[in-house]
């Protein structure tokens, strides 16, 4: 295994440790701390970790399989757009800070991961 997917495949490992744990603390510890809209924004931000750390597993795997250019873009904007959608949700509920557009933006970047692989599919044929 190239050592980039290795690198890949860690940060994978680590997104799904990181989501299972924040999932368990906003469900028994979290709502005792903070408002049921934090707590719901921690949800929701586990929920687009989740979703987006399986669809970054399928695209490592499909990279195994059959390489192509552009799978590396979908995988950046996914890693990059969970960590500023999830992690802007997180901070704004564990630690109290408002950072703004930076939620939005990691929207966007998920999206435009969306948008990329579909490029990339077309590619292919």
């Amino acid at each position: 295994m190239p050592s980039i997917n290795r690198w890949a495949w860690c940060g994978v490992a680590l997104s799904g440790a990181l989501m299972v744990a924040l999932g368990a603390y906003a469900a028994h510890e979290l709502s005792s701390q903070v408002s049921t809209e934090l707590v719901s924004a921690v949800e929701t931000g586990v929920r687009y970790q989740a979703w987006h750390t399986l669809a970054i597993m399928a695209v490592l795997v499909w990279r195994s399989v059959q390489p192509m250019a552009g799978q590396h873009w979908v995988l950046a904007l996914w890693a990059l757009g969970m960590l500023c959608f999830s992690g802007s949700l997180y901070l704004m509920a564990l630690a109290g800070l408002n950072l703004g557009i930076v939620t939005p933006i990691g929207g966007v970047l998920l999206i435009s991961g969306w948008l990329t692989l579909g490029v990339v599919a077309l590619m292919q044929g």
